[in-house]
């Protein structure tokens, strides 16, 4: 199973991005992967291959193009564990945000770069049928975004571990629902999404006649990224299982 790093052009430059295919002729659905917060390593790579072998193109964007590498905020190894130590320092959160996770998910951002994304998989001979989406942590975030983004154009959206979908900011992903087109999947972990937040996101998925399941799992946050402290192998593995229903049934 073929796994390649591509350079796709966007106005604010390449953007290194990941394939993975999967074995035989193909052609196959595609789906998009949304890293989290310790950007495009082994671990998320690990993800997107077990995605590759249900049958899909996985195709993996480094959203901090834009952006220094991770390697100027961390020393050493990069994984999500690694991650901790740059939130328990409030100077290196604060550069992280500003300096990465914010330019990532800015709509105008995301915009430009899954544009790009969805115009070079109209390219690809070895795809077929509808894109879906899965995301983790900061890319379950872009996930949900992207659907509110691109409407029609993603069939199926999936994000595990999301935060940050219900806010008080102004352009807080669960107030861009109406725009959304594609099935929807949430898996959030323990404390991910409280009653109150839920609440109002169930209100406007429900205004917006969404299609959508809120699956709560009983996992710490990061569950399904194999390099976290909190990975848990059979919430991992459940994670895989929605997905597999997920992307059957409606990216054929």
């Amino acid at each position: 199973m073929p796994t390649t790093i591509i350079e796709i052009a966007t106005k604010d430059g390449p953007c290194k991005t990941e394939v993975c295919t999967p074995d035989g002729a193909g052609p196959w659905p595609v789906v998009i992967e949304f890293y989290d917060a310790g950007g495009l390593r082994p671990a998320q790579t690990k993800i997107g291959e077990r995605i590759a072998k249900m049958g899909y193109v996985v195709i993996q964007p480094d959203l901090f193009h834009r952006s220094p590498p991770l390697s100027t905020l961390i020393e050493g190894e990069i994984t999500l564990a690694a991650f901790g130590k740059v939130f328990a320092d409030p100077e290196l959160r604060g550069k992280f945000m500003q300096g990465w996770f914010l330019p990532a998910l800015s709509y105008a951002n995301l915009e430009t770069t899954i544009g790009a994304v969805l115009a070079h998989i109209a390219t690809r001979g070895d795809v077929k049928g509808k894109v879906g989406t899965t995301g983790y942590c900061m890319g379950g975030n872009a996930s949900f975004r992207t659907a509110t983004i691109f409407g029609d154009r993603i069939a199926a959206t999936a994000a595990f571990h999301p935060g940050g979908l219900v806010t008080d900011q102004a352009d807080s992903p669960h107030t861009k629902a109406s725009t959304i087109k594609s099935r929807v999947y949430l898996g959030p972990a323990i404390n991910d999404l409280p009653p109150e937040a839920e609440a109002k996101l169930r209100a406007n998925l429900d205004a917006a006649h969404v299609t959508y399941t809120i699956e709560h799992y009983d996992a710490q946050h990061g569950f399904a990224v194999s390099d976290a402290e909190s990975f848990k192998e059979e919430a991992a593995e459940k994670h895989y299982a929605a997905l597999e229903t997920l992307f059957r049934e409606t990216l054929a």
